[in-house]
């Protein structure tokens, strides 16, 4: 007698929980809630919908990915991130992500190369979408196709686990006019040198992509910084 079968849940459905956690990520990543501003249950309970126990545990999930602090005698608060911060993630990016294009490229397949080319198609949209994560989705997509032709899982959680932190970077950067290139550009240079199958080019165009946005965000910071001591 031959097992059963089951058909794949292709995209499970979202929990509240998971909802509630989407949305006031999104809302920390582009800014809606501000470095340092209060998270305060009776309001957010309220605008959202939901009870007290569904707020605490997202804060609970959000304080988990770098995006919220508990602080003594205050409560949840948006973290507030420091250039030391940024510079760290940006190293963690480089080493994970340079090793990830240039393993994709090396094991490149046709249909991996049409995922990643419509993921990008996806992330061009991204860019220009008003509407709140999009962004976010499709760039998480784009590097997915890339850890994932890699064959780099455990990377990937890793990634994962600072996904926040990195989109909330990413948001600040796209924001600046101080940029050499529009940042889809790059998109466009990783895709193109992984699809080709040139695991080199596509290595250095990483390396071209972080140290751009890791000097805009240098400059940034430095800029905040200064502006608090005048």
């Amino acid at each position: 007698m031959s097992a059963p079968k089951l058909t794949k849940i292709d995209h499970p459905p979202a929990t509240l929980r998971d909802m509630v956690q989407e949305r006031m990520r999104e809302a920390i990543i582009e800014g809606i809630f501000q470095p340092g501003q209060r998270l305060v249950e009776r309001p957010l309970c309220d605008q959202l919908g939901v009870s007290r126990t569904v707020i605490r545990e997202t804060i609970r999930y959000l304080e988990a990915e770098g995006l919220v602090e508990i602080l003594p005698g205050r409560g949840p608060i948006v973290a507030v991130m420091s250039w030391e911060d940024a510079r760290q993630i940006y190293d963690i990016r480089r080493m994970l992500e340079t090793a990830a294009a240039e393993n994709c490229a090396r094991n490149i397949t046709p249909d991996r190369a049409r995922g990643l080319r419509k993921a990008l198609e996806n992330l061009r949209r991204g860019f220009s979408d008003k509407t709140p994560g999009a962004l976010f989705r499709a760039t998480s997509d784009f590097y997915s196709e890339i850890f994932d032709g890699a064959g780099h899982y455990i990377a990937w959680d890793v990634v994962q686990r600072l996904n926040g932190r990195i989109s909330r970077l990413r948001m600040m950067t796209l924001s600046s006019a101080d940029r050499e290139r529009p940042g889809i550009t790059y998109m466009e240079d990783i895709c193109d040198a992984i699809t080709s199958g040139d695991p080199a080019a596509a290595r250095a165009a990483v390396e071209r992509h972080l140290s751009d946005t890791t000097a805009i965000a240098e400059r940034l910071f430095a800029s905040e910084e200064s502006a608090k001591d005048d």
